[in-house]
């Protein structure tokens, strides 16, 4: 697994799953404000700009990233945080193993399957993959997502660089996914974030995952849209992580 490291070589690890499309830059001001207190990891997720292996299942990213943590920090570290697929994965992770972090932050995480969007993927991804380099496109791809205009070219570069196959696996993955009742078991301290202007699954989403997570709090941010609160406002974001991590 290859990933993305900043801030200070310590005990405090914070690892961050960033959005579907996205890298390591989704976190790009949350890493400005941790990196000098937090080791931070971000691991370049199955499919995406930068990763070692292609897209497979949600379930098999989330081992991949337990391998990692047992192998480099003896199998646990102090927080994780996931965005939207990330978020899942993360979903995963916790499912998968209860005590791996003892603090975890998901944000715009569906985690109830949308069958209609699924069956649309493959072929909508095969009539506009050839879109995806063009530069108008992708800015109003940009605008659709709420990403800021000066994060365009990590955007453009990163996108370009998926691959039909991964984008129709990873999309697909994220419509069919199902949060894992054994997230009951978990043990982490966690908040569970959605937007106050996100789609209705997505609320009756984050409630499931707060329902199932024994010690969570529900959080909507008031009238932010899909990842809003990481992509666009940092200070929040980590204002939050401080207040969990008390």
């Amino acid at each position: 697994m290859l990933v993305t490291e900043f801030g200070i070589k310590n005990e405090k690890v914070i690892v961050l799953l960033h959005g579907g499309s996205l890298s390591w830059w989704n976190y790009t001001d949350e890493i400005n404000l941790l990196k000098n207190r937090f080791h931070i990891i971000i691991p370049a997720l199955d499919g995406h700009s930068g990763s070692d292996a292609d897209h497979t299942s949600i379930e098999e990213n989330a081992v991949r990233i337990i391998r990692y943590i047992d192998e480099k920090f003896e199998g646990q570290v102090l927080l994780i945080g996931g965005l939207s697929l990330g978020g899942q994965i993360l979903l995963e992770i916790l499912s998968q193993r209860k005590d791996i972090c003892k603090f975890a932050m998901i944000e715009s995480a569906l985690a109830l399957p949308m069958p209609i969007t699924h069956r649309l993927i493959k072929p909508s991804i095969r009539l506009s993959y050839g879109l995806i380099k063009k530069k108008w496109f992708s800015k109003l791809q940009m605008k659709s997502l709420k990403i800021r205009s000066d994060l365009f070219e990590n955007y453009y570069r990163d996108t370009c660089a998926i691959t039909s196959e991964n984008y129709i696996m990873f999309m697909e993955s994220n419509s069919a996914y199902r949060a894992k009742p054994s997230l009951s078991l978990c043990r982490a301290k966690t908040l569970v974030f959605v937007g106050g202007k996100e789609r209705p699954i997505m609320k009756k989403s984050a409630k499931l995952i707060h329902d199932l997570i024994p010690n969570s709090e529900l959080i909507t941010v008031r009238d932010y849209h899909h990842g809003e609160l990481s992509m666009n406002h940092a200070d929040e974001y980590v204002k939050y992580m401080m207040t969990l991590m008390k």
